[in-house]
């Protein structure tokens, strides 16, 4: 690994050039005077700024490199206004014109962070300037279009924003945000390229400038089409007690983080302004920052090490227009690019891995970054939790690549037990699990739901139990037989009789089942498609348990109050005896999900007919549950349909193990 000395800057030569260095050398403009580019009321006069931009010929394609040249001294000139005028000035001007980014007081912030002298300050400015910009421009494209475009890149090159502000305008904005051939600010800040105080503070202050512009144009646009902006709701982070891994970071802990920031050969030399200053704003409360500030470092240390496993010290360094960062898709993938074994998820480990897919990736993870890179969360209301669990798991990475010879105290060996036990949440099977877990939740209540009392069921109509009813318990209990040999070889209730499986036991056996350790990295294809109709007989499953539930509580209420007429009463006596045989046939239901996930890699070694017969089976089962969803609900209440359907399909399910087996 490179020693972290020896790296002076994360840019390539020549986006290093174009960044820090281009239009330096062009003199001030004669004549160029600040009232050229804003009036005295502080509206920007979009045409001069214009001016400033090239064009290829004969395509009409924007040359980045010739108007970043030209614009520079006008960042600078703009620059030099901002840090001359007050923040009370500043606001009367200008605060109007930020609200359409549902972020006033975020933008007015931005205005003062240009004065700190903290050297972070300004790229954490920029982060969340960006990100905001970013949103509030979705909001504006939603004003004429139906569906926002994910990637800024693409939203900036819109027809619909250029309609809105005009093309001119958005090319101005293009120069310094989107693509890779410009700037790209953006981009280079959240992936963790730049160092602090490498980005001119001048380009902070014309975007800051910029954002007000747009919200006057889009005033003027909005008055002259009588239209109204809505702002899109903010993403809420939800499950926030299954993020909860590590323990709480408190000040011993948070003092262990700052001596390992100090000594680990993850952390750039360069970089480490950016950690310490995140750990400063946890302390204050300002959680957002902290993860904003976080993320990106987490992204450096994991390129370093990726970079100097796989041979590849050059992708330290941001790529060029023609080439794509070294980001965490590819860092976390399971193969290069030119198909060699990546080393890093091998460096790492499972658990470490999982934990980063799950916060980074899954899509009903907490997706931390994507969320807040465009801008999609609330900065005010950020959770703790988040930022806590952040830093006590880059506090692993930080002591996995100390000195050989650093000595683990009681913080660090807590942190790094704690992940080593993480099995991940948020994968389509971590998902499955949890529901599984909670549906058990669900069926346990069966147990324990009113009853009619024996006296007013003998003084009532009795009912003749159902004729398929001993055919569909010896059914239950062939296939318990049959898919014994699918359990763990060393499970524990394999010892037990096999009627255990549904008997008073089972939550406990389904739930031991589900602690089972079950590979979810790299999934093929097959496996996900499996647990696709896994997940959604499950969610069924726990509609109609819910529906049993409530349906029997309510009607027992009214068997009690003598609220129901005759034929109600009847239909409630039937219900009564269906769920006494249903109930079983929904925990071997649940057996079978459960057991079917276990072995969920085996649908790899089926041919292509078996894949088919077994999605088939599986597909057969999710309508039966979604059937019985209906028969159940209170508007249907076709209790005695209910066992009808339960013996075909016990039958089917039958037929299928019983293949298994032979």
């Amino acid at each position: 690994m490179l020693a972290s000395e020896e790296i002076t800057s994360c840019l390539s030569p020549d986006v290093y050039s174009m960044v820090c260095k281009l239009g330096q050398e062009e003199e001030e403009e004669e004549g160029l005077d600040i009232y050229t580019l804003i009036t005295e009321d502080g509206k920007l006069l979009w045409v001069n700024f214009a001016n400033y931009v090239c064009y290829h010929s004969p395509d009409g394609t924007l040359d980045y490199i010739k108007s970043v040249r030209l614009l520079r001294p006008a960042c600078k000139m703009v620059h030099l206004h901002l840090m001359s005028i007050t923040a009370c000035f500043f606001k009367e001007k200008y605060e109007v014109w930020f609200e359409w980014t549902n972020n006033t007081q975020v933008f007015l912030e931005v205005f003062d962070l240009l004065r700190s002298k903290e050297v972070t300050t300004l790229s954490l400015a920029l982060m969340k300037l960006t990100s905001l910009l970013e949103r509030a421009l979705g909001d504006v494209h939603l004003l004429v279009s139906r569906e926002c475009p994910f990637l800024l890149r693409d939203l900036l090159a819109s027809q619909e924003l250029a309609k809105i502000f005009g093309q001119p305008v958005m090319d101005i904005v293009r120069v310094f945000l989107g693509s890779p051939k410009s700037l790209n600010l953006r981009n280079i800040l959240w992936h963790g390229f730049a160092a602090p105080q490498e980005i001119p503070p001048e380009y902070c202050s014309m975007l800051l400038l910029f954002s007000g512009g747009l919200g006057q144009l889009l005033s003027d646009y909005l008055e002259r089409t009588r239209s109204e902006l809505v702002h899109r709701p903010y993403y809420s982070f939800t499950c926030l007690e299954e993020l909860n891994i590590f323990p709480d970071v408190n000040d011993e802990i948070l003092s262990v983080a700052e001596e390992l920031i100090m000594k680990s050969k993850f952390v750039l030399k360069i970089m480490l302004p950016y950690w310490n200053a995140a750990l400063m704003a946890f302390k204050q409360h300002r959680y957002a920052d902290c993860v904003i500030l976080l993320l990106p470092q987490i992204e450096t240390g994991l390129r370093l090490v990726f970079t100097s496993l796989n041979n590849c010290q050059e992708r330290l360094l941001t790529a060029e227009s023609t080439t794509l960062y070294t980001t965490f898709d590819e860092m976390l993938a399971k193969q290069l690019n030119n198909g060699d074994i990546n080393q890093l998820p091998l460096k790492l480990g499972d658990p470490l891995l999982e934990f980063l897919w799950d916060f980074l990736n899954h899509q009903e993870g907490p997706r931390v970054r994507d969320h807040l890179s465009h801008g999609e969360v609330d900065l005010k209301v950020f959770p703790r939790c988040i930022a806590s669990q952040l830093i006590a798991f880059a506090m692993v990475l930080l002591h996995q690549f100390c000195a050989e010879d650093s000595q683990e105290n009681a913080v660090t060996g807590t942190l790094k037990k704690c992940a080593s036990c993480y099995r991940s949440r948020f994968h389509p099977i971590g998902r499955l699990r949890y529901q599984v877990l909670n549906c058990i939740e669900s069926l346990v209540k069966w147990d324990s739901l009113p009853v009619v009392p024996v006296d007013d069921i003998q003084s009532s109509v009795r009912l003749k139990d159902p004729a398929d009813i001993k055919e569909c318990s010896s059914l239950m209990d062939e296939i318990v037989s049959l898919t014994f040999s699918l359990m763990p070889v060393n499970f524990s209730w394999k010892r037990e009789p096999v009627g255990e499986l549904l008997g008073n036991k089972w939550p406990q056996i389904l739930a031991d089942l589900c602690s089972t350790h079950i590979p979810v990295l790299y999934c093929p294809r097959s496996v996900l498609e499996v647990v696709v109709v896994l997940r959604q007989i499950i969610t069924q499953c726990h509609l109609v348990s819910d529906q049993v539930i409530s349906t029997a509580e309510n009607r027992h209420v009214q068997w009690i109050n003598k609220a129901l007429r005759s034929r109600q009463r009847q239909n409630y006596l039937r219900m009564l005896t269906c769920i006494q045989h249903l109930s079983p046939v929904s925990r071997l239901i649940l057996l079978l999900v459960t057991m079917e996930m276990y072995n969920v890699y085996k649908v790899c070694e089926k041919s292509s007919s078996e894949c088919l017969q077994y999605l088939k089976l599986l597909k057969a089962i999710l309508q039966y549950v979604e059937n019985l969803v209906t028969y159940t609900s209170p508007e249907k209440n076709k209790w005695d349909e209910t066992m009808e359907l339960t013996k075909k399909i016990l039958l089917k399910i039958r037929l299928f193990y019983g293949k298994l087996t032979i």
